[in-house]
C-alpha cells in the first residue's frame, strides 16, 4: 500500500511518500481502508518534537470503509463507513489502510462525505471539550473565541452558539466573513482592534492557538470568567500549565486543556454536522502523495478550517 512515512534524514519535512506493507488486524482490530484524513497541528508538533508513532505514519483523524475485522470484534462489519481520532493508538492516518482497535471508530452517516467526517474528529472534539467540560459553558454567556479562524476555531463558534452563547470571534480580515457566517455574533479582525483595549470582558475565553499573554486574557474575564488554552506553540503550552494555578487563585480561573479521543463526544458531533448544526469549514484538500506540502501549509498558520488528505 501506498504511505506517507517518517524518515529522520529526509530533509527538510522528513516525509517520504512510499509502498509500505499493508497491515493485517490483530484479533481486536479493524482493517480499515482510508479514503480521507485531515491534517491537524499535532502532525507537526510530533515532528518537531521528534514524537513519532511506532509505525512512523503519522494522520490521527480518519474516514473510510472497514476491509476486515479481527474475530472479536463485535461493533463493526465488512462494508460499514466508519471515521475517528486514531491518536491513541500510533495514528497511521496517511495512509491508505491502517489497522486499529474498534473503540476510537463511529459509523459515518451516509449523508456525510469522508472529507467532511475526516475533519470532525479531533478539532470538533477539541472545541466540544474546551467549551463544555473545562468551560462549563451556559447558555446566555459571554465567549470570546480567539483564533476563530483555524482548524478548531469555526467548530469553537458553532459550538458555542448551539450552547445557546453570546460569541465574539477574533480572526484575520480575510477569514471575518465566513466566521460571521458561521454564527458569531461579533467578529474583530485583529489587523484593525484590539479586543484587549474594547472595554468588553467575557465568562467564557477559548484561546485557540493563542497568541496573546495569559495575563492579557485574565484581564478580559469577568469576576467569576473562565479561560481555557488549547494548543499553541510548545512554549505557549508549557507557560499555561506552569502559570494556571497562580493565575486561578481567586474566582477567575485558567485551564489548559489536553483533549483526549473520545467516541461518545465524536459520535455527539457527528450527530450535529448531521442535522446541518455544524459544518465543517475545508481550506484545501491534498492527495496523499502531496501531504508533506499540506504539513507545511498547516504549520504556516494561514489556514481557515481544516486541510483535507484524500486517500485514493
Amino acid at each position: 500500500m501506498k504511505a506517507v512515512v517518517y524518515e529522520k534524514s529526509n530533509l527538510p519535512d522528513h516525509l517520504v511518500f512510499r509502498d509500505v506493507e499493508k497491515p493485517t488486524p490483530a484479533d481486536n482490530e479493524v482493517l480499515v481502508r482510508i479514503h480521507a484524513a485531515s491534517v491537524n497541528s499535532a502532525d507537526s508538533r510530533a515532528i518537531k518534537m521528534g514524537l513519532i508513532p511506532r509505525r512512523k505514519i503519522l494522520g490521527a483523524d480518519i474516514a473510510g470503509q472497514v476491509e476486515a475485522v479481527g474475530k472479536n470484534i463485535r461493533r463493526f462489519s465488512v462494508g460499514d463507513l466508519v471515521l475517528g481520532d486514531i491518536s491513541a493508538f500510533g495514528m497511521g492516518g496517511f495512509a491508505q489502510y491502517v489497522a486499529v482497535p474498534e473503540s476510537p471508530l463511529v459509523l459515518k452517516p451516509a449523508g456525510l462525505s469522508f472529507q467532511t467526517a475526516a475533519a470532525l474528529p479531533m478539532a470538533a472534539v477539541t472545541a466540544l471539550q474546551g467549551l463544555r467540560n473545562l468551560g462549563r459553558i451556559k447558555p446566555g454567556d459571554k465567549v470570546l473565541i480567539y483564533g476563530a479562524g483555524g482548524g478548531v476555531g469555526p467548530f469553537a463558534v458553532q459550538l458555542a452558539k448551539y450552547f445557546a452563547a453570546q460569541v465574539t470571534a477574533v480572526c484575520g480580515e480575510k477569514n471575518a466573513e465566513i466566521i460571521k457566517s458561521l454564527g458569531a455574533d461579533h467578529v474583530i479582525n485583529y489587523h484593525r482592534c484590539d479586543v484587549a483595549k474594547s472595554g468588553q470582558r467575557y465568562d467564557l475565553i477559548l484561546a485557540v492557538n493563542g497568541s496573546r499573554s495569559l495575563f492579557t486574557y485574565r484581564r478580559l474575564l469577568t469576576s467569576r470568567g473562565i479561560c481555557v488554552v488549547v494548543g499553541g506553540s510548545l512554549k505557549q503550552i508549557i507557560k499555561a500549565m506552569a502559570l494556571g494555578k497562580l493565575l486561578s487563585i481567586g474566582n477567575k480561573k485558567l485551564r489548559s486543556l489536553h483533549a483526549k479521543p473520545n467516541a461518545y463526544d465524536l459520535a455527539f458531533v457527528i450527530g450535529l454536522a448531521e442535522e446541518g448544526k455544524l459544518r465543517a469549514v475545508i481550506d484545501r484538500v491534498y492527495p496523499l502523495a502531496r501531504t508533506a506540502e499540506a504539513l507545511r501549509y498547516q504549520s504556516e498558520g494561514h489556514a481557515l478550517g481544516k486541510i483535507i488528505i484524500e486517500v485514493v
